[in-house]
């Protein structure tokens, strides 16, 4: 439970990712979320770096107290830490995707009890797409719809999550969206949404030039989270 206090400690798992380093760097100018330990896969090689305590997964179960738990690992990373959290009763954001049934299954199971946060993408420029995105369909009953995503040369999963996350939007309002990927160089990622009509088309697109911009999502996301009730939340919720 959390503390009745100003400040949110927070626990970073996956924490020698990308994004995990991005959230440790960006956590020191928060005045309201403070880091308290980092997990990884692997043993680190320093114990405590600025202050901040490393664990392995393996010891994940000896982690000081936390307010909420930041997840962005890969999908088999994530039983171990919604266990804990299910364990102590703390809040979870997650932004792992490829999620199985049975992960998504836990992580029902697991709201309700405390609240869960899973997106694909932490930008609140990206929420707001989905929106645009989904209004765009409903209106535009006819027209093909085609979503184009571009990520740097090492992203793994294709289409993305942000560029599924976006089709489902699509496909509520009533879209059938086809997806192509492309990998290349460091892209941060950038998701076009086109609809096209007879002599016609509509172009939707976000461009991310800058790793933070899901990192500052994910702390705002977890600031909010610690004080929600039970329950599978999506970043939208916070905007409304």
């Amino acid at each position: 439970m959390k503390q009745s206090s100003d400040v949110t400690r927070v626990l970073i798992h996956g924490a020698s990712g990308r994004m995990g380093q991005a959230l440790i760097r960006l956590l020191t100018g928060r005045e309201d979320l403070r880091a308290v330990a980092a997990v990884s896969r692997s043993k680190p090689a320093q114990r405590v770096v600025d202050g901040l305590p490393y664990f392995a997964v393996t010891e994940l179960h000896g982690v000081p107290a936390f307010d909420v738990a930041i997840d962005f690992s890969l999908p088999d990373g994530l039983d171990a830490i919604l266990g804990l959290c299910v364990e102590r009763g703390v809040p979870l954001v997650s932004g792992t995707t490829g999620l199985s049934e049975s992960g998504e299954r836990a992580l029902d199971a697991a709201a309700t009890t405390l609240p869960v946060l899973l997106a694909a993408n932490f930008s609140l420029g990206v929420t707001v797409l989905g929106d645009l995105v989904e209004r765009a369909a409903r209106l535009l009953q006819t027209w093909d719809c085609d979503i184009v995503e571009s990520h740097h040369k090492h992203k793994l999963d294709a289409p993305s999550g942000t560029a599924l996350a976006l089709g489902a939007r699509a496909q509520q309002g009533g879209a059938q969206p086809s997806y192509a990927s492309l990998r290349a160089g460091d892209i941060v990622g950038e998701h076009t949404v086109q609809f096209a009509g007879p002599g016609e088309r509509i172009e939707l697109v976000h461009r991310a030039t800058s790793r933070d911009v899901f990192a500052r999502g994910a702390l705002h996301a977890a600031a909010w989270l610690a004080g929600q009730a039970p329950g599978r939340y999506q970043l939208r919720d916070m905007l409304r």
